[in-house]
């Protein structure tokens, strides 16, 4: 019995030199074919058979229930099986295999049986046989299905390899647009912040700080690299918005205000229509981000709950950078003083649990 790896077998002098092949050329010599049969006479007629006609790695056991623990962790890509084993017998290991190594596996199964009547061929066939070769074995006949089988299993791994590689490609170069359409965003962000921001830094901070409240609640990591990413753009849509409004030193007019208010759904909009998590996520805060915890935000008066977190959580880190740095319009604020207004806001502005987040971070 050789129950470990699939060894190379060596050359006799009455090997042939050349590799068994397929109906398309391909050399089958490296395929791991193991065999499994009680009787070690016929598991030594059936190795020396396989290794006459150049394969050359071949696993075997006598036992069952060693094969089982051996293939469920190393599917070959052939295994010859009896089926009048004890313990388990031939079509109780094939259902088991089926179900441990799945669709995805595909490793044909050739059946040995001396009872060739219809039912042993029907009942092997709903436990998973491919094929069939009837006993006493006659070489020909072994090789020829053997090579048929092989060459349907390595087309299946060929094609599987080339989908993975060509799926990798794909989402390759889907990141790398997706890279490349975020850069393009961030920039028009900075673009539209450097209007009101000569350093260009608030959309960046926003982002950490967003970033470390998001960690302190505790969201998974995956979540709060989203965040971290996406919040720099939760004001692009300013990018739409005149500079006589923007710009503006004092309070504005009931009119400049409500199109000032319009720059969270143009922002949401410039973000939408993408099946990117990032692109979904910016879209969200962009959109959500001028809400109050009262109802009285917009652009959709949403309260609560009902607010997206992302958009609660960057609502916080937007304001506090707002009050705590210079602009055209206003001097910034004391830390201390920031502070306190962020927290008399909890609960009318602002979600109270993110509050206490923000406040256990700068607080």
């Amino acid at each position: 019995m050789n129950p470990t790896n699939y060894p190379t077998a060596p050359q006799t002098p009455n090997s042939p030199p050349s590799s068994p092949t397929g109906l398309s050329g391909r050399s089958l010599n490296r395929a791991a074919i193991f065999l499994l049969d009680d009787e070690p006479t016929n598991v030594v007629l059936l190795e020396r058979m396989l290794e006459g006609a150049g394969f050359c790695q071949i696993a075997s056991a006598t036992d069952s229930r060693v094969a089982l623990e051996i293939l469920a962790q190393n599917p070959p890509d052939l295994l010859l099986l009896d089926l009048m084993m004890p313990h388990p017998n031939g079509f109780a290991l094939m259902q088991e295999l089926r179900k441990i190594w799945g669709d995805d596996a595909r490793v044909p199964i050739l059946v040995l049986t001396a009872d060739a009547s219809r039912e042993t061929c029907h009942r092997a066939l709903s436990c998973g046989a491919n094929d069939f070769l009837n006993k006493p074995i006659d070489r020909t006949e072994l090789l020829l299905r053997v090579q048929n089988l092989l060459e349907n299993r390595l087309l299946f791994k060929e094609l599987r390899e080339s989908n993975r590689t060509l799926e990798e490609r794909v989402q390759t170069r889907t990141r790398d647009l997706e890279i490349a359409q975020i850069e393009a965003l961030e920039k028009l962000a900075q673009a539209a912040e450097f209007r009101d921001d000569d350093t260009g830094q608030h959309t960046k901070r926003v982002g950490e700080l967003a970033a470390q409240i998001a960690s302190r609640l505790g969201l998974e990591n995956a979540r709060v690299e989203l965040i971290l990413r996406a919040a720099p753009l939760h004001d692009i849509g300013k990018i739409a918005i005149p500079d006589a409004v923007l710009l503006k030193p004092g309070k504005l007019s009931p009119e400049e205000f409500a199109l000032m208010k319009t720059h969270a759904q143009i922002g949401a909009q410039l973000l939408s229509h993408s099946n990117s998590p990032l692109m979904r996520c910016a879209e969200i805060i962009a959109h959500s981000h001028h809400e109050r915890f009262d109802g009285t935000g917009y652009p959709g008066a949403l309260s609560g709950k009902n607010i997206p977190l992302e958009g609660r959580i960057v609502a916080i880190a937007d304001v506090f950078d707002a009050l705590t740095n210079e602009r055209p319009y206003k001097k910034a604020w004391p830390l201390p003083k920031a502070v306190e207004e962020i927290q008399r806001s909890a609960g009318t502005h602002f979600d109270p649990k993110v509050v206490s987040a923000f406040v256990s971070i700068v607080g």
